[in-house]
């Protein structure tokens, strides 16, 4: 049997011998002291509630207006997404989220490759975060370079993940106020706006628009708008930490799912209603593209304020709450695989009293600021668009990993153990792989490529993997002899 190196003690939450720990060949290092509401806060705040203020000029060009259709679309595509999280996480109540679900629920090697996808997406994300948060707040106060907003959102959140998920949630919940007020004020705004006759534009056409409307277009659009989706996965990294297990997990991921979907539908159709020249938007340059939102809000208050309210909401949000979460979830993902032995050892230490992963969080640390660094200097001294490089990148290995994961659900379910319950385990999964290929067809070109060789690499590390010896292994799977799974 697989065991970990040592137990982190002195939490009564989290008893010696806990039972969805045990039948894993784990022994307990994460403390169970997350409740619902931590588990939605932290959802929420990866999912980012303001994240189309940043994104929505690009959404709104790709979708050709229909912006809150996008987010609708996406929103379905992502609970189908979530129904099979939902399902593997009660078979697989452990940390590594899609990375365990299809370790275990098809195969190791096929785990690890959905482990390596997810990874471009953690891996990635805090990147982004840092860097749109960098170059966004630099906007608002030059005096202060990019750079050095960079090292301290970094620094900040690496101390709070290093002294363990509780701090972290605390400061979650601090800070997902304080967005949400923001959005409030915003949307308060927008209607204020709309009643004084500022507003412009046909009140549907961010929903449907028979001129421009094509499959094609909405599901581009859905590969654009699905990066404000992400994170709410993230959930599923925080299942050793959960005090109500598996089945709070996968409910919190669908009620955070469903009320960030309605907050981003409602905050971009509002936005939509106050764009002044919607052909230009689409055909806009990136400048264009990216001032929509702050534009649009500024149009709705009919002054400035609210602009830079909504500018500096959006720097903060992304350079310390959000990409807090991030780090966490990347940190849980290493953590997991290392505990494995599929990544180097050192990665699975936990701090005996923080019980925190605390070199998998310093070193997402040091990752992400190599990443948003290397993004930083080519956008600012290169004038490269780093940022929307990233984002679709991001998507790209999020979607191939949740493509495993509906994969996973039908061979648990219904191959391994003969499922009969045909919507959960094999109709809603199908159609929720049907959605995502359909997305990643109606991907950019470079994207797909630039994917697709990320993959690639991830092929070649499992093949010197097995030719070291060292075939990726997942204790506690039906089938298992000695932790060796011959599934």
């Amino acid at each position: 049997m697989l065991t970990p190196a040592s137990a982190a003690t002195g939490d009564a939450a989290t008893p010696a011998g806990d039972p969805e720990l045990s039948k894993f060949g784990y022994t307990p290092q994460l403390r169970r002291s997350l409740t619902f509401t931590d588990l939605l806060f932290y959802g929420l705040i990866y999912m980012v509630p303001i994240a189309p203020f940043a994104i929505f000029g690009s959404v709104y060009a790709a979708s050709q207006g229909m912006v809150a259709l996008a987010y609708v679309a996406g929103l379905i595509v992502m609970l189908f997404t979530a129904s099979s999280y939902a399902q593997m996480v009660k078979a697989f109540p452990i940390a590594g989220s899609v990375y365990n679900y299809a370790g275990r629920g098809i195969a190791a090697p096929v785990g690890f490759i959905a482990g390596w996808a997810i990874m471009l997406d953690y891996f990635l994300v805090p990147g982004l975060l840092y860097l749109v948060a960098s170059v966004t707040i630099e906007a608002a106060v030059p005096s202060v370079s990019s750079w050095i907003w960079l090292v301290g959102f970094v620094a900040v959140n690496a101390v709070i993940n290093y002294f363990g998920i509780r701090l972290t949630a605390v400061a979650i919940n601090i800070m997902i106020a304080g967005e949400i007020i923001v959005l409030g004020i915003f949307l308060v705004m927008g209607v204020i706006g709309l009643a004084d006759g500022r507003g412009n534009g046909d009140w549907t056409s961010a929903f449907f628009s028979s001129d421009n409307f094509s499959l094609g277009i909405v599901l581009g659009s859905v590969s654009v708008a699905a990066l404000s989706f992400l994170g709410f996965d993230g959930i599923s990294m925080l299942a050793e930490e959960s005090k109500g297990g598996a089945r709070q997990v996968g409910r919190a991921m669908g009620v955070v799912l469903l009320l960030a979907g309605l907050i981003f539908i409602a905050q971009t159709w509002v936005a939509s209603l106050f764009v002044a020249d919607p052909a230009g938007l689409i055909n806009g340059d990136a400048a264009t593209i990216g001032n929509a939102f702050y534009a649009a809000a500024e149009a709705a208050a009919g002054a400035p304020w609210l602009a830079t309210l909504c500018l500096v909401a959006t720097a903060i949000a992304w350079g310390l709450p959000d990409s807090m979460v991030a780090q966490t979830a990347l940190s849980r993902l290493l953590f997991a695989m290392a505990r494995d032995k599929q990544l180097p050892r050192f990665l699975a230490k936990v701090s005996s009293r923080h019980a925190s992963p605390v070199n998998a969080v310093l070193f997402t640390a040091l990752v992400s600021l190599a990443i948003s660094g290397t993004a930083l200097y080519y956008l600012t001294e290169k004038g490269e668009d780093t940022i929307t490089l990233i984002a679709t990148m991001v998507n790209f290995g999020a979607m191939v990993a949740w493509l495993l994961l509906h994969a996973a659900v039908i061979w648990h379910y219904v191959v391994r153990n003969g499922s009969r319950n045909w919507l959960l385990h094999l109709v809603m999964p199908l159609v929720g792989a049907g959605l995502l290929v359909a997305v990643l067809i109606n991907m950019k070109l470079y994207t797909q490529l630039t994917g697709f060789i990320w993959i690639g690499l991830g092929l070649v590390v499992l093949a010197v993997l097995y030719a070291t010896g060292r075939r990726p292994k997942l204790s506690g799977v039906g089938g298992t002899e000695d932790g060796v799974d011959v599934a």
